[in-house]
């Protein structure tokens, strides 16, 4: 674990709003150029910057083109917000750095860059603390050398080497209800709270609640409108490897061969077409489908944990909603409240990191998120709804990040349908079960993941090194 006891993670933290495709290979040196870059405006001047190279390392390097590391790092050292950026800008942003040979620090200082040799992909070295380390080597003009190191360490968190500082985004705070593991949230739950009611009172210490709602239902609004959008773009994926968007061809063979002119009209024909299984079970497909060939293609998304793992809980939310009468902001806010807290204890206990633990890190705890965010919302108690996460990550376990190509497409788009699947299911499980005869709790599967993601081959860590990455050849089409 590369995290520190008694971290106070807040919503924001478990969901980011940014660019795809990943958020520790994509995000995460996003966020770590812009720091670097204020880190210089504080102590120096950006005016005093001669020359810059980047060094990624490890898994940033071996999959780092496909995840647009290079491209994230660029975007970041110009000043780009990934929350707010017209996504549309990025491609002609890059090509015109590589076209000038110039690159413009924070929108302030040009100095000379190349990004194809002052962006070093060290594919055969690592750094100690994480297989996703990167350093910016600074040369001022006054003769100093800076090296400034950061570790991407899942989920968009960064750390700075030598910085014992909070990993999150919002201020350091004690909360009222301090959690590390799912038998601390228990023990709150006994004065009578809902696990979401727990969180609530937590975020209280950071902002007002209803700064945290409106937070959170622009949350819900990001994800409903990139599941909408995917449904609604078709073409083929960026990489090389010729994958055909699915989404919209099956958006449009469920809604019998018309396309909607917005989301609500859109919501109000799925919902006419009743909740059979197999219906239900193409929709939920769909919908985490979109959502992933938009993070493929540098679109917009909600990291949930991650962003090779973000379909899954707008999946499930979306599904709620369509499905099982969960349109009410209070229910939405409830679901995003307590998925985000079971996702925090996933990150304190094991980590949210593929590098770190492979895809069990990212589908796996995002399935277990979302499994105890419906429990919750349909009724279960606090301890159906751990149940529900555990059973969720208990069929994840072992389950390997080998991206073909190092790109987020295969088996990362399919993988989140199955999370979603396997999400519900669980919930399903859990609500028709009694959690005093479970045999496994929700810690214990924790700690299990996280002992198999040390037991792990590194081959299998989001590395392109083994798996599927090795043994399927890079032009044939996903099925």
């Amino acid at each position: 674990m590369v995290n520190q006891a008694r971290e106070s993670i807040s919503v924001f933290d478990i969901f980011k709003i940014g660019v795809g495709p990943s958020s520790s290979h994509t995000l995460g040196p996003w966020k770590a150029a812009l720091q670097c870059i204020a880190n210089i405006q504080k102590k120096d001047s950006l005016a005093a910057v001669e020359k810059m190279q980047v060094l990624l390392y490890g898994s940033l390097a071996k999959t780092g083109h496909g995840h647009g590391s290079d491209i994230a790092v660029m975007m970041g050292l110009c000043g780009e917000d990934p929350e707010t950026i017209d996504v549309h800008s990025i491609l002609p942003k890059v090509a015109q750095i590589n076209d000038s040979g110039m690159i413009v620090l924070y929108g302030e200082k040009a100095i000379p860059f190349q990004p194809a040799t002052d962006i070093v992909f060290l594919k055969n070295e690592n750094l100690p603390f994480h297989p996703n380390g990167l350093s910016f080597l600074i040369s001022m003009k006054d003769g100093r050398e800076i090296c400034a190191t950061y570790y991407s360490i899942g989920g968009g968190f960064i750390v700075q080497e030598g910085d014992t500082a909070s990993t999150t985004t919002q201020p350091i705070v004690e909360l009222p209800f301090p959690i590390d593991t799912a038998n601390d949230l228990l023990r709150w739950c006994m004065k009578g709270l809902s696990i979401s009611d727990v969180v609530m009172e937590n975020e209280l210490a950071w902002r007002s609640e209803e700064a945290t709602r409106i937070g959170l239902l622009h949350i819900w609004e990001t994800m409903r409108d990139c599941i909408y959008r995917g449904c609604h773009t078709q073409g083929e994926l960026p990489g090389g490897l010729k994958v055909k968007r699915r989404a919209f061809d099956l958006n449009k063979k469920l809604m019998g061969g018309t396309l909607a002119p917005d989301y609500d009209t859109w919501l109000s024909k799925i919902q006419a077409g009743g909740n059979s299984f197999q219906y239900t079970l193409d929709w939920v497909s769909c919908f985490a489908l979109a959502v992933n060939e938009e993070n493929a293609s540098f679109g917009r998304v909600v990291t949930a944990p991650t962003n090779g793992a973000a379909g899954v809980i707008p999946a499930v939310l979306q599904y709620f909603v369509c499905f099982c009468n969960g349109k009410d902001p209070d229910k939405i806010i409830r679901f995003l409240l307590t998925a985000s807290e079971i996702g925090s204890i996933f990150k304190k206990g094991a980590t949210i990191s593929a590098a770190m633990g492979g895809c069990q890190a990212e589908i796996g705890v995002s399935s277990a998120m979302a499994a105890g965010a419906l429990t919750e919302c349909m009724g279960g108690s606090q301890r159906q709804t751990l149940m529900a996460a555990e059973i969720a990550m208990e069929h994840h376990l072992g389950l390997t990040c080998d991206p073909i190509g190092g790109l987020v497409q295969i088996p990362c788009i399919e993988r989140n349908t199955m999370g979603a699947i396997k999400a519900i299911t669980a919930s399903q499980l859990a609500l028709q079960s009694a959690p005093d005869f479970a045999k496994v709790s929700l810690d214990k599967v924790i700690k299990t993941m996280w002992d198999t993601a040390l037991d792990m081959n590194s081959k299998y860590k989001e590395t392109s090194d083994g798996g599927l990455a090795v043994n399927i050849p890079l032009g044939l089409s996903e099925c």
